[in-house]
């Protein structure tokens, strides 16, 4: 019994020193401003900037092959904070990509869905639940608005409503900047 147990915490251990070996032999190295990027973006992974998702599009953008205007979901807060961490001017939201909008949530009216799936396929992050041949719902806490998962529902029975503020993530809206005819900026 007692061999056992050594034998089996020998292999335990040899398994971790070649584990943890092959961790640092193979460890690869990501770009530090492709992390940067992808840390501004929403992570909607809604494909909107004709990316596949939101680390595809900052790898782009780090390697100069696509422009920072191209994420509807971020908006203009988003390419702003892209243009002031790459060093580029500011521009606006490519209308080819989409229009900029509040934060929405998909909701299924139960009821009309027929269990069929191709909802929960479609989904990118997983936030639809169900089985087939029965009725699916949204984890609202998990769902991005990405808006992927109305283009494959047969019944049409899937909504994006608007995310309504609670106390908990609501923020009062920036006060308007006013230029006067000396080049001031005042704000009220």
């Amino acid at each position: 019994m007692l061999s056992a147990l050594l034998i089996i915490g020998f292999l335990a251990a040899l398994s971790g020193l070649v584990l943890g070996y092959a961790a640092k032999r193979y460890h690869v190295k990501s770009d530090p401003i492709v992390e940067r990027i992808d840390a501004l973006l929403p992570q909607t992974q809604c494909g909107q900037c004709t990316y596949t998702g939101c680390r595809p599009y900052a790898e782009a953008i780090a390697k100069g092959e696509a422009d920072i205007n191209q994420c509807p979901p971020g908006g203009e807060a988003t390419i702003i904070a892209l243009a002031d961490l790459l060093g580029q001017d500011i521009k606006p939201l490519n209308p080819d990509n989409g229009i900029e909008q509040g934060p929405t949530v998909a909701v299924i009216r139960e009821l009309e869905c027929i269990g069929c799936t191709l909802c929960i396929q479609a989904c990118p992050v997983d936030a639809i639940v169900g089985a087939a041949k029965m009725m699916h719902t949204v984890i609202a806490d998990e769902c991005t608005g990405c808006d992927l998962c109305l283009p494959p529902c047969p019944e049409d029975c899937i909504d994006m409503v608007p995310v309504e503020a609670s106390i908990s993530d609501w923020n009062w809206p920036k006060p308007p900047t006013i230029h006067t005819s000396n080049t001031d900026i005042v704000k009220p």
